[in-house]
């Protein structure tokens, strides 16, 4: 069962086009990867999802609702990490976390319950302002964990963090479906990140949907089109390579 679903879903701006025809399927309970360069349309699709951009064409469908028809309902089962996090420097991160929880009508229980999920209950008293990168993405990932929400939207949520901080964020996204009962759909510039994380994939070039599936069917294509799969990464360069010859872009 597929819990997100596109049509065709495409953004165009003016006389550009950011996401072009993407026909998409996330299964429910799944970590479903994002996977482009820089400008691929990994956060307009994001943004579409969470109703902060409308598409120009095609349909979506969140856990069997029609956007936008049902945008309010489908907003109170997303919960989302876009971009870099931003809270209130002069309140501590539980404060933050308590905004959130109005905003939500969420029980008074569910601050404590996201800090401890992010492993943030040491720090909910010291402000925000005096977190390392790193706790500022747990908080990031505490407010979007709030309440539990039966659906998880994060773009590129290890950026910027060292390796441990990436290892301890990559094992709490993988380990959320299962303790939760909840589907993540995580994007992110790196293979190498998504191969750890997702149960299925799917490549983004220039608004252009160039494969979906699991990491067994991804390297099956790519043995079949000729590919090495000795490296996932460089296979993965080699398909946005070719991608773009046919763009006729120079490599």
């Amino acid at each position: 069962m597929n819990i997100i679903e596109t049509q065709d879903l495409t953004k165009s701006y003016g006389d550009f086009t950011a996401v072009r025809n993407v026909s998409m399927h996330i299964p429910k309970g799944k970590v479903y990867g994002l996977l482009g360069p820089n400008g691929a349309g990994k956060s307009t699709i994001m943004k579409m999802f969470l109703g902060l951009t409308q598409p120009t064409s095609g349909t979506l469908i969140i856990n069997n609702k029609k956007h936008p028809e049902n945008r309010n309902q489908i907003l109170k089962e997303i919960g989302s990490f876009i971009e870099a996090p931003v809270f209130y420097g002069n309140l501590t991160g539980g404060e933050n976390l308590e905004i959130v929880r109005e905003i939500l009508d969420l029980p008074e229980s569910t601050v404590d319950e996201a800090l401890e999920i992010v492993g943030m209950s040491e720090w909910k008293n010291r402000l925000a302002r005096k977190y390392s990168l790193g706790m500022k993405q747990r908080l990031g990932l505490a407010s979007a964990l709030i309440g539990q929400p039966p659906i998880l939207i994060l773009d590129e949520p290890t950026n910027g963090l060292d390796p441990v901080g990436v290892h301890e964020i990559r094992n709490l996204i993988r380990s959320v479906p299962e303790k939760f009962d909840c589907t993540v759909l995580v994007s992110s510039h790196l293979l190498s990140e998504i191969e750890l994380m997702a149960d299925n994939i799917g490549i983004l070039n220039h608004g252009n949907l160039l494969f979906e599936g699991t990491i067994d069917s991804l390297n099956k294509t790519v043995a079949e089109q000729g590919y090495s799969t000795n490296n996932l990464e460089d296979t993965f360069l080699a398909l946005i390579d070719a991608d773009n010859g046919r763009r006729g872009e120079r490599k």
